[in-house]
């Protein structure tokens, strides 16, 4: 696991997309998706690269990691609308190429396959974007959560419906359950990028970095992973111990050694 501490929250956005530029650019990448806080900054700044310097998402296909269940069709906070409305909009994505869980299927509990079964056919996850939330979950994989974990119906807990609710009119109107990529699933993927900024992640993400692998904290599981970088800026990182590792880790980075 790298981790890579950056003095702000723009200087971190700039991280994660110096990261993910090189797949685009390679071409018939499969990119994963993540919605909220977190990752909006990076998107904003690949979308500028997009925009400015010609990067092209035209040959990508993309996944997203979880949707509400129940949200009726052009909700605007299905995952799907806001995927939309954060990224996909601004860059030139196939919106036929974009995949997300039904959350209305008629068989919700078997979408969790059908869904694993796409992203297989697609040759699976090339980069995943991550956030974490303030209790360690990753992607709606709650505390307690299996760390072999296949997408599937999740039950939301109480603090993540409340940290939602700011999305809608009011707490009760954040759906309880979800469809999410399992933490199994997010393994697979070849490469994993979390960001995480501002005083509130500092908590999860020394549990998650350097704490225990445990479900009790989901995102302990990257510690399993062969590839993952952690993006974080100052206030996220400042529960770590040993930050000044990380720090001496970038900075003498071999010029050859990819992200």
């Amino acid at each position: 696991m790298e981790i890579i501490i950056r003095s702000s929250p723009e200087e971190a956005a700039t991280t994660v997309a110096d990261v993910v530029e090189p797949y685009v650019r390679r071409g018939n990448t499969v990119l994963g998706l993540a919605t909220g806080s977190s990752p909006v900054a990076a998107y904003g700044e690949l979308a500028r690269r997009h925009r400015e310097d010609g990067l092209d998402f035209a040959s990508l296909s993309t996944f997203l990691l979880d949707e509400y269940i129940g949200l009726p069709e052009g909700h605007p906070e299905t995952y799907f609308a806001v995927i939309r409305r954060d990224f996909v909009d601004h860059v030139n994505l196939d919106p036929q190429r974009v995949h997300s869980p039904n959350g209305n299927s008629d068989d919700v509990f078997g979408e969790g396959a059908r869904y694993d079964a796409a992203i297989r056919a697609a040759g699976g996850v090339d980069v995943q974007f991550l956030g974490i939330g303030t209790d360690g979950h990753l992607g709606f994989n709650e505390p307690t959560s299996s760390l072999s974990s296949r997408t599937r119906v999740k039950t939301l807990t109480d603090r993540t419906r409340k940290d939602n609710a700011r999305f809608f009119d009011s707490e009760a109107d954040v759906p309880r359950h979800v469809l999410t990529q399992g933490l199994g699933t997010i393994l697979e993927a070849r490469h994993l990028v979390m960001v995480a900024t501002g005083s509130a992640k500092a908590s999860a993400i020394a549990k998650a970095v350097e704490g225990p692998l445990s479900a009790f904290c989901p995102a302990s599981v990257m510690q399993l992973h062969p590839h993952c970088t952690v993006v974080l800026d100052e206030a996220a990182a400042a529960e770590l111990t040993l930050t000044d590792y990380y720090k001496s880790v970038v900075a003498n980075k071999p010029p050859q050694q990819p992200w």
